[in-house]
């Protein structure tokens, strides 16, 4: 989820995983795969800065969700892959 700002300046949180597309004319119109269009204040190039900084943080397990067996949650020092290594370029991620 990424932190963005209606042109009314309201506050949206939007799920990246929706974004189809985002144009820059001169507003920021983002589209979704939902059929719905979006118009943000932020320029283009940093609404696509907030979405790689979010799958960024994902990716490198700096987001913590609760565990998927039943009845226990995972500590903060605890990553969502219980701490295993993947691979795929993690130890490029600032931390680990």
């Amino acid at each position: 989820m990424i932190h963005l700002t209606r042109l009314n300046h309201l506050p949206l949180v939007l799920n990246s995983d929706l974004i189809e597309s985002i144009e820059a004319t001169p507003d920021t119109v983002i589209s979704l795969t939902t059929g719905q269009k979006l118009m943000v204040l932020e320029p283009a190039a940093e609404v696509v800065r907030r979405v790689v900084e979010f799958r960024r943080a994902i990716y490198c397990g700096i987001l913590f969700s609760p565990s998927i067996r039943a009845g226990q949650s995972q500590t903060a020092e605890e990553p969502v892959d219980g701490g295993n290594r993947i691979g795929h370029g993690r130890d490029n991620c600032a931390g680990s």
